[in-house]
């Protein structure tokens, strides 16, 4: 059994601040816990813009806090996000967020995420491994 909390991840290299400034995660499930998923909570800034696309993961984001615009940039649709609500990118869909407040969700990645993971430059986490 694990028990493990975002206070205890905080300062640690489970604590990931993006290069581009526009975000933070805590990864509280790794990779390395061989789980079969990995779990996090992120936090993106009011007033930024950041655009994604999971090419080798599926996320699942549930808005626990603040509101923010989700476009699905493959198609322009938007949807408006806000505490309980919930988005799977089960598409690999490119997406951006645009956070109105400091927007706090809980995300789940499959296949589990190592926590070394930044966007590169079109958006996508590289798809690393753990050593057996």
């Amino acid at each position: 059994m694990i028990v493990r909390s975002f206070k205890d991840i905080e300062g640690t290299d489970r604590h990931v601040k993006a290069k581009s400034g526009t975000w933070e995660s805590k990864r509280i499930v790794l990779a390395k816990e061989k789980v079969g998923f990995s779990l996090h909570e992120t936090v993106l800034y009011a007033g930024t813009e950041t655009s994604m696309w999971y090419a080798n993961h599926i996320e699942a984001v549930l808005c626990v806090e603040g509101e923010a615009e989700l476009t699905n940039d493959e198609t322009g649709e938007t949807h408006w996000i806000e505490p309980g609500t919930m988005y799977l990118l089960d598409g690999h869909e490119r997406h951006t967020m645009r956070p109105k407040t400091d927007f706090r969700c809980v995300c789940v990645f499959n296949p589990p995420v190592t926590g070394r993971e930044d966007h590169d430059e079109n958006g996508v986490y590289p798809l690393l491994t753990e050593e057996a």
